[in-house]
């Protein structure tokens, strides 16, 4: 009897042991590829035809999804927009009232964000390398480099590209889609709430954690 509640005692010590290391695994995990504003990525990615996890990833690697970041170039924002593109966006989409300020603004931001996206997937005929290096290192550096044989041999796809900035920034963005393609692949970004009960719970962790 004795040694029976001894394995007892050892299978829940177990169990716990497991769950414990799973939760904080997933805590870590996805802390590290946050979800947050999914309401406004899906609505602003939808309006301008891009795939939302392409947006939570550029938001991820830009800011890590920190509303008022500013960069050393004095970008703004969840998706690091520079001044004359915000304003730029802000008169295409008629946003009233709009100031630098505004792009600390999450929902703004990425508003102005996937417009600037989707201009930049007209102008590079939707290819996502160039688009994501446009996005980083300008679009004007890009026309120049598809220009340039060192770069480009076609002049519609870039071999090298000669900003280390911009080329870590196209491998960061690619790798963090990928992981927010496998861990949110069910997950409806309509709903506040995640589909998965284990997402939720690890998020009501992590948002504990935060505010202690």
């Amino acid at each position: 009897m004795i040694s029976f509640k001894r394995i007892i005692v050892k299978i829940i010590i177990l169990l716990v042991g497991i769950f414990t290391i799973t939760t904080i695994g997933g805590v870590i995990l996805y802390s590290r590829y946050p979800l947050d504003y999914k309401q406004y990525i899906d609505k602003y990615s939808g309006e301008n035809g891009i795939d939302p996890y392409l947006v939570a990833s550029i938001i991820n690697v830009e800011s890590g999804f920190d509303k008022n970041a500013i960069s050393h170039k004095d970008a703004r924002g969840l998706m690091q927009i520079a001044e004359k593109t915000g304003q730029w966006g802000a008169e295409e989409l008629e946003i009233k009232n709009y100031k630098n300020n505004s792009l600390f603004d999450a929902e703004l931001n990425i508003k102005i964000g996937t417009w600037y996206i989707k201009k930049l997937e007209k102008e590079f005929n939707g290819k996502a390398d160039l688009i994501l290096a446009a996005y980083n290192g300008g679009s004007g550096n890009v026309n120049k480099w598809l220009e340039d044989k060192k770069y480009s041999k076609d002049g519609k796809s870039l071999e090298k590209i000669p900003f280390k900035e911009t080329e870590n920034y196209l491998k960061r963005v690619k790798s963090n889609y990928k992981t927010y393609k496998r861990i949110y692949k069910d997950v409806d970004f309509k709903n506040e709430e995640y589909d998965s009960m284990y997402i939720n719970f690890l998020y009501k962790i992590k948002d504990y954690i935060r505010s202690i």
